[in-house]
């Protein structure tokens, strides 16, 4: 895994730890989707929340890398903007999916 690496090239042990806000994002998204019964407008919604997920991850690794790189760990920057460029990646999917099908047909 690639944060393991991440940890491993700064000798320190990769550990978790709840993180609140990914669960605020998660109740949102629950409290959300209880109130939608069109399946149209549910895949909009779903595309919707996994794009806030994203921008939240684009947040996070966005700051690890500038502090990588502050910090003079370049081995460590390059892995967590790898990561970044993913993330990037997934939520310009996710808007193309959106704007291509999901949105025309949830207001159809």
């Amino acid at each position: 895994m690639r944060l393991e690496e991440v940890f491993d090239s700064i000798g320190k042990p990769a550990r978790g730890a709840k993180c609140d806000a990914m669960v605020g994002l998660i109740e949102e998204a629950e409290g959300l989707m209880a109130d939608i019964q069109d399946p149209e407008t549910m895949d909009a919604a779903i595309i919707s929340l996994a794009q806030a997920v994203e921008h939240y991850e684009i947040a996070r690794y966005g700051t690890l890398v500038a502090w990588a790189k502050q910090l003079g760990h370049t081995k460590p920057a390059a892995l967590l903007k790898a990561t970044l460029d993913e993330e990037y990646g997934a939520d310009k999917a996710l808007s193309k999916l959106a704007e291509q099908r999901l949105n025309a047909a949830a207001a159809a």
